[in-house]
């Protein structure tokens, strides 16, 4: 008994320090901004300086036309970078799982972006789109275009650069899951749909695709969280100063916060973001039942 307790003392003392940080840097501020959101609260006047306001936060979200526009753009940013990024990650892990030549050299490449900075990228698409930049060199190069395209102040082109940028980053990681989930398929599978005449294309969607599915919904889950905290690619590419047609959620409590330090108004954004993801999320695990195969 007294050596059950010493092992028992033992892995509280290992637990110990994961758990104050826990509660310190997620527990603590989590349940903070869920109070703060309810306050209007400006930090430099202190902890004193709190004030209960009740929904006043959530009203004047309601009727606030920038924070309605950065959630419509989130939207955007997730119905185009998500879906994309899926299909394009699993034709190349399908097509990098045969025998391809620098097989291995073409996976790191697709992977670099992944790991590489997202504030470096950032910097690297914001040049690339600029007036002069290459890509309008390019397409006035093979006459697609008359004159260099204004891609980070035109209204209706400033999502693109990071929209594709987003589609960029995340292709590497969901190849790489993908080409793991591949690797489960069993090959008597495919013997057998070869043997009974099916194509290369329908052993794909009827076979790979519906196998894979558990994977495609991790992925879906996964990206979807991300594309709503989109915030670094956004914030460099407009200098801090997003335009209201290209700002995103997270920018906005971001700028509400720590540039013009409401902090129960920045709260009150976030917790709406946190159930909008959280609905977003309920919504594909009620779904997953119609087409994830288990």
């Amino acid at each position: 008994m007294h050596l059950k307790r010493q092992e028992n003392l033992i892995g509280y003392a290992f637990v110990t320090p994961a758990l104050l940080a826990f509660l310190t840097f997620v527990a603590f501020p989590f349940f903070f901004s869920i109070f703060l959101a309810f306050t209007d609260w400006n930090f430099l006047s202190g902890i004193g300086g709190i004030k209960i306001v009740g929904l006043k936060n959530f009203v004047k979200l309601a009727a606030d036309r920038r924070f309605k526009q950065a959630i419509l753009n989130t939207f955007i940013y997730a119905a185009a970078t998500v879906p994309t990024s899926i299909i394009l990650s699993l034709v190349l892990a399908y097509l990098l799982n045969g025998r391809v030549y620098a097989k291995r050299f073409l996976r790191l490449c697709f992977f670099i972006p992944y790991i590489s900075s997202v504030v470096a990228l950032s910097a690297v698409f914001k040049f690339l789109f600029r007036e002069d930049g290459l890509v309008n060199t390019a397409l006035l190069s093979l006459h697609l275009i008359q004159t260099p395209l204004k891609w980070m102040t035109n209204s209706s082109l400033c999502r693109v650069p990071i929209i594709l940028l987003l589609i960029w980053t995340a292709v590497g990681y969901e190849m790489i899951v993908y080409m793991a989930a591949l690797q489960n398929v069993p090959r008597d599978l495919y013997e057998a749909a070869e043997i009974d005449g099916a194509s290369g294309l329908q052993q794909f969607l009827h076979i790979t695709v519906p196998l894979i599915s558990p994977t495609t919904f991790y992925l879906v889950i996964v990206r979807l969280i991300t594309a709503f905290k989109l915030f670094s690619a956004v914030n460099v590419m407009t200098m801090g100063t997003p335009a209201l047609t290209n700002t995103s959620v997270v920018v906005e409590v971001y700028s509400n916060a720590f540039v013009s330090y409401k902090f129960g108004y920045a709260s009150a954004e976030a917790l709406v973001l946190f159930f909008i993801i959280l609905l977003i999320t309920g919504l594909n695990f009620w779904g997953q039942k119609k087409w994830v195969h288990y």
